[in-house]
């Protein structure tokens, strides 16, 4: 694979499309806001229409917010199942529902197509420095070929299984990242009402058997994506006949704590 082509230059897509520049695939970015023309051709990637990536990409990398984005850009009359080339392989990085993942790689079979998923963990901060963690769900021939070009902004590409599987794997990982954060605002509340250092207390407890990312990365996690995250894990354990009792309480609490960044010297609750 040479031409790749990535929709979506938000926050995480941004930074990858410098590390795929780098690592010598040519780049054809879709992107809405034509504000962001310069920073995108600046990291060495050009800016095209839908029909242009589609006809040219062997890979495209999928990075929009939403499911019913996802399922616009692939099922639309003129979207990539319809326009894309044969043989291409469509990974979703977005966090959608393992079940639209399975439907959209059923359709695209009927293209000589080939959809996965391939979920980013870790951050924006991992992916300015290329060191994401990314979740693949799929065919092993069709990830052995698009392994290169994950491998270009990830650290760490895990085969979770088939299509659909690394979005339960990304699921997992947000239940337990937001229950963390809870966790650690609590903690930290606490100690701060009886006067304890709480920078330092932090500090130690990522020496400690309470360590965990979103301590690591206090004031600096947004919580944009929290209850959004939440509402795939609940339509999950739905699905599947399970009860996730502490994942619709931390889902209720993010919702309250959302509308409020918490720095260092925030810690009321």
């Amino acid at each position: 694979m040479q031409t790749i082509g990535l929709i979506g230059a938000g926050r995480m897509g941004t930074p990858i499309i410098g590390h795929l520049a780098r690592n010598g695939f040519k780049v054809l970015v879709c992107e809405r806001n034509q504000d962001r023309r310069a920073d995108i051709e600046q990291r060495g990637a050009a800016l095209v229409d839908l029909k242009t990536l589609a006809a040219e990409a062997e890979a495209v990398l999928v990075c929009v917010g939403y499911d019913k984005e996802v399922r616009e850009l692939l099922q639309a009359p003129d979207g990539l199942l319809k326009t894309g080339r044969k043989g291409a392989v469509i990974a979703v990085l977005s966090t959608v529902h393992p079940k639209t993942m399975q439907e959209l790689a059923t359709e695209a079979d009927g293209y000589g197509m080939h959809v996965i998923d391939a979920t980013i963990c870790r951050g924006g901060r991992a992916a300015d420095t290329g060191t994401l963690l990314s979740f693949v769900g799929g065919p092993v021939a069709v990830i052995e070929r698009i392994k290169p070009v994950l491998s270009a902004y990830s650290s760490d590409v895990v085969h979770s299984g088939d299509v659909g599987t690394a979005q339960v794997s990304k699921a997992s990982n947000n239940l337990i990242l937001w229950a963390c954060l809870v966790a650690n605002h609590e903690g930290l509340a606490l100690a701060q009402r009886y006067n304890v250092n709480v920078e330092a207390l932090r500090e130690a407890l990522m020496t400690s058997s309470a360590v965990n990312g979103a301590l690591g990365n206090w004031g600096g996690q947004s919580m944009a994506w929290a209850d959004d995250d939440m509402e795939i894990v609940s339509e999950m354990a739905a699905d599947c006949g399970i009860s996730l009792p502490q994942s619709g309480l931390v889902r209720e609490i993010c919702r309250t704590l959302k509308p409020r960044r918490y720095e260092l010297d925030k810690y009321g609750v």
